[in-house]
């Protein structure tokens, strides 16, 4: 069947503090709806807080067609809490400091919990641009030390973009001094990422892991820029495709800006950090970049993403849903992209 025009959320505010719709649709293939973006950032009761959050697709149980009934809608999500300043202690959030809203509507917590037991398991991917220049081997040491100083819960792998696939030198593993071997140039002509929208829509459709209950966390190294279209479209379907993949893969998205072969002019470099913004924001993560030129060190942005994986929380909670509230494919299991925002209470 059609489906039917919904409002969702996949955006992120750059600010501490909520901001108003930004109104534009996207078309997230079949089974789909339309989006407008919502802030994924807010404040807590504390105004020294900010918050990332990663949504996850809302589910509930329904018959293939919509009607007025109401029924108990599921969602999870993964929370970044960091203080404002830079240097100061995360304070710790409690359940009665949320507020939490899915298209308008309140939501009740019905888990509220930081990750930090060894057995919360982490799966971390750093996908590589196939295209960076050559001078990315000054950072290989940086990469390396980032990997070597993960916790022993988390699992890594490396990755390198390939003409839009995501191919891994090795399997996800928790022997950190090994994956941090894997690295190395990777040697590819201008353009062989492909897109790296591709690339990344690739290793979330593939991620390579069954383990339905560790986070799942990517670092892109790229310049961003969409090879398959290079002016700055705010609709850009591969940008968008990559964010509906990734939403649902449960991938939360950091990228570090490094150019490409090529010789791309600032115009089209700005537009690709752009992207990387925006996917970061949509997935709950960060884009990091030194203006336009390459960073003179990776050290800075793996310190804080260190420090993010550390504060990141497991929000599940529930609500009723009305028959028009759900998106109902043909298969008969209605999910939907919930517009979470954070309020001030």
């Amino acid at each position: 069947m059609n489906a039917i025009k919904r409002t969702g959320v996949r955006g992120g505010s750059a600010a501490g503090v909520s901001h108003p719709c930004a109104k534009r649709g996207a078309k997230m293939g079949r089974g789909a709806f339309a989006v407008r973006s919502l802030p994924r950032r807010g404040t807590l009761k504390n105004p020294g807080l900010a918050v990332w959050m990663a949504v996850l697709p809302l589910v509930a149980a329904a018959p293939s067609f919509p009607q007025q009934v109401i029924y108990q809608g599921q969602g999870e999500a993964v929370v970044t809490v960091l203080p404002k300043h830079e240097g100061e202690v995360p304070p710790s959030v409690a359940n009665q400091d949320l507020s939490i809203k899915v298209n308008g509507k309140s939501a009740k917590v019905t888990k509220w919990a930081l990750f930090q037991s060894p057995g919360n398991s982490v799966e971390l991917v750093l996908l590589i641009d196939g295209s960076a220049r050559s001078s990315l081997g000054r950072q290989m040491e940086d990469m390396a030390r980032f990997i070597n100083g993960l916790p022993p819960n988390v699992k890594a792998a490396v990755g390198y973009m390939d003409h839009g696939r995501a191919l891994f030198a090795a399997p996800l593993s928790a022997d950190h001094a090994q994956v941090a071997r894997q690295l190395h140039l990777p040697g590819g002509s201008a353009g062989s990422d492909s897109s790296p929208y591709f690339c990344l829509s690739d290793l979330a459709k593939n991620w390579p892991s069954k383990d339905a209950d560790a986070r799942r966390e990517v670092v892109m190294v790229t310049d961003g820029v969409d090879n398959y279209q290079r002016g700055f479209d705010p609709s850009d379907p591969y940008v968008e495709a990559a964010i509906t993949d990734s939403v649902r893969g449960r991938l939360v998205v950091y990228s570090i800006y490094w150019k490409s072969q090529g010789g791309f002019g600032q115009n089209e470099n700005n537009i690709g950090q752009n992207f990387l913004s925006e996917v970061s924001q949509a997935t709950g993560g960060k884009a990091f970049w030194q203006g336009m030129g390459n960073p003179v060190s990776f050290d800075p942005f793996f310190d804080e993403l260190t420090r993010r994986l550390r504060n990141q929380y497991e929000l599940r909670f529930e609500l009723e849903l009305v028959g028009w509230d759900l998106l109902l494919p043909s298969s008969g299991t209605p999910s939907i992209l919930p517009a979470i925002s954070s309020q001030p209470l």
